[in-house]
């Protein structure tokens, strides 16, 4: 993405709201906390109406919706998002990361090849699902929109 702007319009800080976390495994909260990590380190989130960041996210559930609650220099929004689009998605993306991480420590590296292209290609299309979601409201690009279906996805682990 060539704007110039790029590095005025990010996240500086990415916070789960720890009442819509549910107990998870080691692999599901290391899988979280790889997310918000890379998402800190090179991301690219601009509010619609923000003139520039840094900006701070809140994500969380509240009804069955996502919330997000974004928050930078004069800026201060929430938007709730249906979950409907992506239940299908975090449902499969549950399904191959559980077979993902049992090859891990039981298959061939083509075994588990195979499950890691299975689950980058889900990741992609629950990105651009979220993109289309977050249309008029937040734009990201391909890499950030991964990682937080990857956060929304830890809202709905369940241990």
């Amino acid at each position: 993405m060539a704007d110039p702007d790029r590095k005025l319009h990010r996240l500086q800080s990415v916070e789960i709201d720890e009442e819509s976390l549910a107990a998870v495994s080691r692999d599901q909260e290391q899988e979280r906390q790889i997310a918000i990590f890379d998402l800190i380190e090179e991301n690219y989130f601009r509010p619609e109406g923000a003139e520039a960041g840094p900006y701070d996210l809140k994500m969380g559930l509240v009804e069955n919706r996502l919330v997000l609650d974004v928050a930078g220099p004069g800026y201060e929004r929430r938007h709730i998002l249906s979950l409907s689009p992506f239940r299908t998605l975090i449902k499969d993306y549950f399904m191959i990361c559980e077979s993902y991480y049992q090859a891990i420590r039981n298959s061939t590296p083509q075994q588990i090849e195979a499950l890691d292209m299975g689950r980058r290609g889900l990741h992609n299309e629950a990105s651009e699902v979220l993109r289309t979601r977050l249309a008029g409201k937040i734009e990201t690009d391909q890499d950030t929109s991964r990682r937080l279906f990857t956060l929304i996805c830890a809202l709905h682990w369940r241990g």
